[in-house]
């Protein structure tokens, strides 16, 4: 059964996303097994510097960078990766599949974005859309997506 990891900086304080994160992935349980792996985020000062923020933002790519499987296919999120819909989502994970990786780790970086190592470790850089969400909004449309994705594999009807 196909293995899919969501790598992520930050917890889900809304009760709201984290509910909705519950459901996804209980629909997502007779589909695949799907992990998640929350890694502590970087309090910044208030106002930080450009300076401070990089440092930010060099620590969170730190921690997902010990943190990457060692194995399996990577794709970031970042605003610069490729937008595709649904069904390309669908026969990207297919595809994967199919080449022998049985497992796909997504990663989603902190509130300041994702370091550039994170992204050159990764295999594909992957845009959900132009505009701006939070990363922890970003969990809720990621696991969403996923679902969407491999109901579209396996004949569902959910995606119309």
């Amino acid at each position: 059964m196909l293995q899919i990891n969501i790598l992520y900086v930050g917890n889900i304080k809304d009760k709201f996303f984290a509910q909705a994160v519950a459901e996804y992935e209980k629909r997502l349980s007779g589909l695949c097994k799907i992990k998640n792996i929350e890694l502590k985020e970087e309090k910044p000062p208030e106002n930080p510097t450009d300076a401070e923020i990089a440092l930010v933002i060099k620590k969170e790519g730190d921690r997902l960078i010990e943190n990457l499987p060692k194995k399996g296919y990577k794709i970031a999120l970042c605003v610069e990766g490729t937008q595709i819909s649904s069904e390309e989502l669908a026969k990207k994970i297919e595809t994967v599949a199919v080449s022998g990786d049985s497992e796909i780790t997504f990663i989603i970086g902190g509130a300041f974005g994702m370091d550039e190592r994170v992204k050159k470790a990764s295999n594909y850089r992957l845009s959900i859309s132009k505009m701006t969400f939070t990363h922890r909004m970003m969990r809720v449309i990621l696991a969403e997506q996923i679902y969407r994705a491999l109901n579209i594999l396996s004949g569902g009807h959910y995606h119309k």
